[in-house]
């Protein structure tokens, strides 16, 4: 239901969280108090981003079209319920702005759909190559068009013979999705705002092109107030697996480093909130990881606060690159093996895992896998079934993204 209807709510911060590095991390929180919506802390925000503009005005350039001519696209798929692939009639700008998706590689399909529109019998024989099944084909398409992050527009700016009609082009092109990021506040403390931690996406391709994350550069440039205008994200929030355990005395064992902070903050606001309740509150404790104190430790003072006044039990941050050889948070958990084990095997501590790195996930878990078996005088097999039975009672829960 929300997914057809989502909210606009109005940005009431934008903050950048980090203090030096060549990267933008940035702290929003949007208003949602004139909606209905409601929300737990660990479930996610489902943001639906628009393209750049300039991006969007250099691929009418190369299309030779007048963006702003209406126009209308009809499913042919006689079995689809859905008479248009997005809402029509449109222009060729609002479509190519909120509705597709252009800066993702495209699929084969779309190279083999575009080949018939290169003039050039080379760089159509191309096009097919890389969307054939051909070992040398594929091998092709994984270079060319993955690993040098080629969009639809460097494409056709690379294959220059290359003019597709811009209706064809609209009917190949993905829907472009919503992003979705873990909420990092709690409803408890926070009922009509929803905040969120992301960094900035954008990097240098194999082509020397700089390519930009869509979500998070739109997010970046959606002040609080622009030229007297309220900046709004059309938005609505999805449900999640990942929850604090019901009873307040459980302790959390948390591990979040970077962005992956983001599902913690919420769940420590959340603690605070239970401790001036009154309530008896568990060993909350994180192990978060940044690459330079000085840089990029986010919501540090926060965190030294939470300390302070005894809602974060510990509070354990690895710096990876502030001393010669590299220490991540798995590193931490292996230097409090006795505390972890014990919180665990006697306390019924829940686990937690959030971040961006799938490597990082990983290694985590086999960290825990050797504490397990070294505290628990179990084999690396056992080790492995103790940790997935707590998986599978809910005591061991992950929100990761690559």
């Amino acid at each position: 239901m929300m997914q057809k209807n989502p909210f606009l709510a109005p940005v009431a911060i934008n903050r950048k969280l980090n203090k030096g590095g060549d990267r933008h991390l940035m702290h929003i929180e949007v208003d949602v108090s004139s909606s209905k919506i409601r929300y737990e802390s660990g479930d996610h925000v489902a943001v639906y981003p628009a393209n750049e503009a300039s991006i969007v005005n250099k691929l009418g350039e190369v299309l030779n079209v007048d963006l702003d001519t209406v126009f209308s696209l009809n499913n042919l798929d006689e079995e689809s319920n859905k008479k248009h692939p997005f809402p029509c009639p449109t222009t060729y700008r609002t479509a190519l702005t909120h509705y597709l998706d252009i800066t993702n590689p495209p699929r084969t399909n779309v190279l083999y759909e575009l080949a018939q529109y290169a003039s050039d019998p080379k760089e159509q024989e191309f096009l097919r190559k890389m969307a054939s099944s051909a070992p040398e084909g594929k091998a092709q398409y994984l270079s060319w068009v993955v690993e040098s992050r080629r969009n639809i527009l460097a494409i056709l700016e690379d294959l220059p013979s290359l003019h597709p009609p811009v209706d064809h082009l609209c009917e190949l092109l993905p829907r472009l999705q919503a992003r979705y990021y873990s909420i990092a506040s709690s409803s408890k403390v926070h009922p009509n705002s929803i905040h969120i931690c992301a960094v900035v996406v954008e990097y240098k391709t194999k082509t020397d092109r700089i390519n930009k994350g869509v979500a998070t550069n739109w997010l970046k440039n959606k002040v609080p107030c622009d030229n007297g205008f309220k900046s709004t994200v059309p938005m609505y929030v999805r449900k999640s697996q990942f929850r604090l355990p019901f009873k307040y005395s459980t302790p959390v064992i948390m591990i979040g480093p970077g962005t992956g902070i983001a599902p913690f903050m919420g769940f420590i606001q959340e603690r605070a909130w239970l401790k001036e309740q009154g309530k008896e509150v568990g060993e909350t404790v994180l192990y978060y990881g940044c690459r330079h104190e000085k840089e990029d430790y986010l919501y540090q003072e926060e965190l030294e606060q939470y300390q302070k006044n005894g809602v974060l039990t510990q509070l354990n941050v690895a710096f990876s690159r502030d001393q010669p050889q590299k220490v991540y948070v798995q590193h931490l958990l292996k230097n409090n093996k006795e505390h972890l084990w014990k919180l665990i095997h006697t306390d019924n501590a829940h686990i937690y895992v959030c971040g961006d790195a799938r490597n990082m996930a990983r290694d985590v878990q086999n960290t825990f896998y050797d504490i397990v078996s070294e505290l628990g005088s179990m084999s690396r097999d056992q080790a492995v079934d103790y940790i997935k039975k707590l998986m599978t009672k809910g005591r061991y829960s992950s929100d990761v993204w690559s």
